[in-house]
């Protein structure tokens, strides 16, 4: 794409395997950004990278380990030079009751989802500060719109943005750009391949049409391009969104009130049982952690 200003500038995209990651990847190249992929999977990211039509360097690593992180950034500095865009996308969710969760997996949800974006944000602002560059936050309508089953990713995504508004009055004046990216239900398989699981099923059944809708992955890699592209303070995909957050103080009540009559009927007729980490990118993270074997219902 000619007259892009992210042409021949290094990005760096966490949780690039698949998924949005690959898809924005994938769209950040066409506009010709230099892509640095980072996440779990090195195959994946290796196929992801070698299907670009830029420089890209595939980098395993796990974003909640900061040494690994700084050497990542080492490699990225010198294979691509330095990062003046960098998106913190990983993330991973469960689904389920928080009385039968695994308080292991719990955590790991904040630790992928939140402490591994401020970890990301700390490890590449130098190089953010030197080119006056702009960090984009991928959140969630699970930022303000909380809802039973999903607590550690809601908790997760509020987090995300108080820190993603933290951050951007911190650096504002050395020239430094903050975005976050409020997504609904996007087509990847954190949710179709686990789609089937009770817990998430029910959360979704129970939204209004329009918030159970699911967005198409390279559609909404074309808006985030696009909002890095013209530094976005905040995107809003599907973009009623706006108007929920506009809205956010009347979503706990509207939940609330939902939820007292939908859960118990729900339970009765089968326990919400915890999905583990959804998705082949959850499994994948489930295997760096050292718990690919307590996944529940798998053997």
């Amino acid at each position: 794409m000619r007259d892009s200003p992210l042409e021949d500038r290094t990005v760096v995209v966490t949780g690039a395997a698949r998924g949005l990651g690959a898809a924005l990847a994938r769209e950040l190249a066409r506009r010709g950004a230099r892509t640095a992929l980072l996440g779990h999977e090195k195959r994946a990211l290796d196929e992801v990278a070698a299907s670009l039509p830029t420089a890209a360097l595939a980098l395993e690593v796990d974003v909640t380990d900061v040494t690994a992180l700084e050497s990542a950034a080492r490699e990225v500095r010198g294979h691509l030079g330095r990062p003046s865009v960098v998106v913190a996308n990983a993330g991973v969710a469960v689904a389920g009751l928080l009385a039968a969760s695994d308080p292991a997996v719990w955590r790991r949800v904040i630790d992928v989802n939140l402490s591994a974006s401020a970890l990301t944000a700390h490890t590449f602002l130098p190089d953010l500060m030197a080119s006056a560059g702009y960090f984009l936050q991928i959140g969630s309508l699970a930022s303000f719109g909380a809802a039973p089953t999903m607590s550690a990713y809601c908790a997760s995504k509020a987090g995300v943005e108080a820190f993603a508004h933290s951050l951007r009055a911190e650096v504002a004046h050395h020239g430094v750009a903050v975005g976050i990216a409020y997504l609904n239900w996007v087509d990847t398989d954190m949710i179709g391949d686990d789609d089937s699981a009770e817990a998430l099923r029910a959360l979704r059944s129970h939204m209004p049409p329009p918030v159970r809708r699911v967005s198409e992955v390279d559609a909404v890699a074309i808006r985030l391009a696009r909002a890095v592209e013209r530094r976005r303070t905040a995107l809003y995909v599907p973009t009623w969104l706006r108007l929920a957050q506009v809205a956010r103080a009347a979503l706990p009540p509207v939940v609330l009130r939902v939820s007292r009559r939908a859960l118990p009927r729900i339970e009765a007729e089968r326990p919400l049982r915890p999905t583990g980490l959804l998705g082949a990118g959850g499994r994948a993270d489930e295997c760096v952690g050292g718990r690919a074997d307590e996944r529940p219902g798998e053997p």
